[in-house]
């Protein structure tokens, strides 16, 4: 089966074809260096991470993933001189926590990870070529502007579905200097106020580049003239993105084939952002939940799907994490850490949900059901049978970034936590056969407050036809 992927210029679902046999070039745009990051920022991160991944493991491509950084920009330079602090430094100690967060994350390092301000030349390059073409212009205002001219360029509204008349005017220059308010800054003269670090002098005048023409330039060095895929959050589809198309075309380049696009985290039905107030910081959620769980909840809906964040969605995630774990050592008993090895046989129904626009939903039904499979393997005393089924689940959940066995998450030592593990399933063990003594004897009251203790302590026991189940949740305290 061919992988299926909706592409935003088509508004449609296409089969996927590599410009080059065995490979494929993503460029997705990354984060604004301005602040900290927050889950709403990192869902990008998540969600072409595990495209990259199923190019990867389930049609065997070679994938070239670069993730920009816009270390220079209208926010940087306010958010900066704000703060009275060096506008690099600021931005640069924003860059750390957030590859910080990607990595807490599970998100595989990007192939490469450029800075805007390490482009400044073919950016330059690029702007030069508009103009020459007769797409761009340099602003009669002395300004040191320059500025695409929409009106040029007769496909500029093909990515979004617009036509020019209806657009709302390009905010992101003093629109005196501009012959339609809708053209956008390719670069932006130097102002009195501004670092004069934050400066570079090319043949229009001294100033910085514009934001849409970073990512053109960019993605043109790495990946080349044309390439596969462009990603990013649904909020840059415009103008950002249309507007990398336009320039890019413009310019004779074919640029990218398909664009895909993620879909917000949301809180009370509002985009999480810094602005509303309602953001939460990946550090500061990663030190009261699991990382696992975080990136569990992140993976989970389709990537086309706003996530609808609210109190308990991490504890429905951890709970989830925690009944794959669970399964997964009781299976490999002893296995501290496992990764997949990529060869794995995986299950028809869990390839047919990824190869539909990265269906993650069916993906996690179809590993749940592998979980409860050989739980019931575990049950009957088949531990053959369910192991074969764990390294199926290591596998799906590998390709998803969620597998619980991988060291990426930051295990302790193997034979530590097996011997904590086999302390455990003794002592347990024991409760269990006293508690299936006390039934037997119709003593259901010393039965239930086995039980009961056992829930508080953070141990699940589920009753099956092959006897009592018992799992690791969290501690729910006995009421008084």
């Amino acid at each position: 089966m061919s992988l299926r992927l909706y592409d935003t210029a088509a508004r449609e679902q296409r089969d996927f074809v590599p410009l080059q046999p065995g490979r494929a070039g993503i460029y997705i745009c990354g984060l604004t260096t301005q602040a900290p990051p927050h889950l709403g920022h990192v869902r990008f991160a998540v969600a072409f991470d595990v495209l990259r991944r199923w190019l990867t493991v389930g049609h065997g491509l070679e994938v070239t993933l670069i993730r920009n950084v816009t270390d220079i920009d209208d926010k940087i330079l306010a958010k900066s001189a704000e703060a009275g602090e060096d506008w690099f430094a600021l931005s640069y100690r924003n860059e750390l926590e957030t590859r910080d967060a990607l990595d807490s994350l599970g998100v595989l390092p990007a192939t490469y990870e450029p800075r805007a301000t390490g482009h400044i030349p073919e950016m330059v390059e690029l702007m030069e070529t508009l103009v020459e073409k007769g797409h761009a212009y340099a602003a009669d205002d002395d300004s040191g502007d320059v500025y695409f001219d929409v009106r040029s360029w007769p496909a500029y509204g093909e990515l979004t579905h617009q036509r020019i008349e209806d657009m709302a005017a390009a905010e992101d220059a003093d629109p005196r200097g501009k012959r339609d308010p809708r053209d956008f800054a390719l670069w932006k003269g130097a102002k009195p106020n501004e670092p004069a670090s934050a400066t570079w002098r090319t043949p229009f005048g001294s100033g910085r580049p514009g934001w849409h023409l970073e990512c053109s330039a960019m993605a043109r060095k790495y990946l080349g003239d044309a390439f596969d895929i462009h990603g990013g959050g649904v909020d840059l589809r415009f103008p950002h993105h249309e507007n990398e198309q336009a320039q890019s075309r413009a310019a004779g380049l074919a640029f990218a084939s398909y664009w895909l696009h993620n879909a917000w985290v949301t809180m009370g039905g509002e985009k999480m952002s810094k602005s509303l107030g309602n953001s939460l910081r990946v550090g500061e959620v990663t030190s009261q939940h699991r990382p696992l769980a975080v990136r569990y909840y992140l993976t989970a809906a389709h990537y086309r799907s706003t996530i609808e964040y609210h109190e308990g969605s991490l504890v429905e995630a951890a709970t989830a994490v925690e009944r794959i774990e669970n399964f997964l050592r009781r299976a490999l008993p002893g296995v501290e850490t496992l990764v997949s090895t990529g060869e794995e046989k995986l299950p028809e129904e869990f390839v047919e949900s990824m190869d539909d626009d990265l269906g993650v939903s069916g993906a996690l039904a179809v590993i749940h059901d592998t979980v409860r499979a050989g739980n019931t393997a575990l049950d009957d005393d088949d531990p053959e049978v369910a192991a074969e089924l764990a390294r199926t689940v290591v596998a799906m959940t590998s390709i998803l970034g969620v597998n619980p066995l991988d060291p990426v998450w930051g295990h302790g030592s193997g034979s530590a936590n097996a011997e904590v593990m086999a302390a455990l399933d003794a002592l347990v063990a024991e409760r269990l056969k006293a508690r299936t003594a006390a039934r037997a004897a119709r003593d259901y009251a010393t039965a239930d407050a086995i039980r009961d203790r056992l829930t508080a302590a953070g141990v699940a026991v589920e009753d099956t036809s092959g006897g009592a189940r018992w799992s690791v949740t969290r501690p729910t305290p006995l009421e008084n």
